[in-house]
């Protein structure tokens, strides 16, 4: 029977959204960006789950994202990779941003299955897209607006097989970092992890 990815990452939201102080607490600033026009420096610190490596500043910029946790070595293989990006806010809602990122991947894979939810943030409001894809890779991503002075918006992203064994610990860590992703406004400090 087909595992559905997106009733575990509703349970696992629900879960972690609630008990988000008990999560792993975040090392420091884990991306940053220097102010742009109307776009003010920021910060973004992360939980990092035990056993992840940050990075923002090497594999990150070699692939062009903003950071990205990784447990092991680097392969430089997307899946069980948490990726951060933050872009300059052009669409006028949240929900407009998921509704894109749904019409491109669907564009590439039109017998894919997707789904969506909301997901309880302390400080910023979250929709998690769940995309199931027909290649057997499902991919879950996080959309988060830290509001609209920031001028930003940003996601966290992972890729994983639909039968990889340890999806729900993978699962779990991840929705660990988006509950505890923080956006901070001004001047960055030095970026650990990378």
């Amino acid at each position: 029977m087909r595992h559905c990815l997106w009733l575990a990452c509703a349970w696992l939201a629900f879960c972690v959204s609630a008990q988000a102080a008990d999560g792993p607490a975040a090392a420091g600033p884990l991306a940053r960006g220097a102010g742009d026009g109307a776009v003010p420096a920021w910060t973004i610190d992360a939980a990092t789950p035990a056993g992840w490596t940050r990075d923002c500043c090497l594999y990150a910029r070699a692939i062009g994202v903003d950071a990205v946790l990784y447990r092991g070595e680097w392969t430089g293989e997307p899946q069980r990779v948490m990726v951060l990006n933050v872009w300059p806010r052009k669409l006028p809602t949240l929900a407009a941003e998921l509704e894109a990122d749904r019409k491109r991947f669907l564009q590439r894979d039109p017998a894919a299955k997707a789904g969506d939810f909301p997901l309880r943030h302390r400080a910023m409001q979250c929709e998690v897209a769940v995309y199931q894809g027909t290649d057997r890779i499902d991919d879950v991503v996080a959309f988060c607006d830290p509001g609209q002075a920031t001028g930003v918006r940003l996601s966290w992203s992972m890729a994983l097989a639909h039968d990889d064994p340890q999806r729900r610990a993978l699962l779990d860590d991840f929705m660990r970092v988006v509950v505890a992703s923080r956006y901070a406004r001004g001047p960055a400090p030095p970026v650990h992890g990378g």
